[in-house]
């Protein structure tokens, strides 16, 4: 008797755990499981695009100052003037091509 009992309580626990496992494998094939999976994996990788685009702008700005303090000859102003939008890149007294649409 105490036998049978002792095997129908290793049953339910089996059983029980069992019906754990399938439901818990079910709630994570279910779209909304596996949606929550594709969310966390975009955010691993936005945070690691994130990172990487940090580091590549600080080694940037490392060249930037580098060159800029090769060719500004340690004279404590820039070389070359920062290149702002908006400028005009063509030098002064430049004349303008005339306009060809008439094919004169």
């Amino acid at each position: 008797m105490i036998r049978r009992l002792a095997y129908l309580v290793a049953g339910a626990a089996l059983g029980g755990y069992v019906v754990h496992k399938l439901n818990r494998t079910a709630r994570a094939w279910s779209p909304a499981g596996i949606a929550v999976r594709v969310e966390d994996q975009v955010a691993d990788y936005r945070a690691a695009l994130r990172e990487f685009n940090e580091d590549i702008h600080d080694a940037m700005r490392q060249r930037e100052a580098e060159l800029q303090r090769r060719y500004d000859g340690g004279s404590g102003r820039p070389a070359l003037p920062p290149d702002l939008p908006g400028r005009a890149t063509r030098p002064r007294g430049a004349i303008d091509a005339p306009d060809m649409k008439d094919g004169r």
